[in-house]
């Protein structure tokens, strides 16, 4: 059986809509895909304690903020977020990847470099804006639904 997976991807969330029975006629009352959630952790803002004053002089040395600090939290965060995704994909033999912004280019480079297999898999990577997950469903089912061409 055929397993065909399409992913809107943000840095918020991602939707992950599989196709059930790409290569079958759908009945009447059956589903035709299902759609996962996937929510990141991933804070807006990031806001470490420091720079503030030591002491009450006011020309007196200050503690500062590493910023590297926070890069770094949010990469390792992204990176949980993208192995999350590519869990659900793993068994996929069509992926379709849409989203917004770079988050779909990031999710690509992450399926490079975990899983190779997965590699040639990718039918497109698609710039869309928010969408309903309705909305994804359909597109997904327009772009990988062998029935549709």
């Amino acid at each position: 059986m055929k397993r065909y997976i399409g992913v809107w991807v943000d840095h918020r969330k991602a939707y992950v809509v599989r196709l059930l029975r790409p290569d079958q006629e759908y009945e009447k009352g059956l589903e035709k895909e299902t759609i996962k959630q996937i929510t990141s952790d991933i804070d807006r803002r990031t806001r470490l304690s420091g720079g503030s004053r030591t002491g009450k002089t006011p020309w007196g040395p200050q503690e500062v903020a590493v910023d590297s600090k926070i890069e770094d939290r949010q990469k390792h965060r992204l990176k949980n977020y993208y192995d999350k995704i590519i869990e659900k994909l793993k068994d996929a033999d069509k992926i379709l990847i849409m989203g917004p912004g770079e988050a779909k280019h990031e999710l690509r480079k992450q399926i490079d470099k975990t899983m190779n297999n997965l590699k040639g898999r990718i039918v497109d990577l698609e710039t869309r804006d928010k969408m309903t997950e309705r909305q994804i469903a359909a597109h997904v089912r327009l772009v990988l639904d062998p029935r549709k061409k």
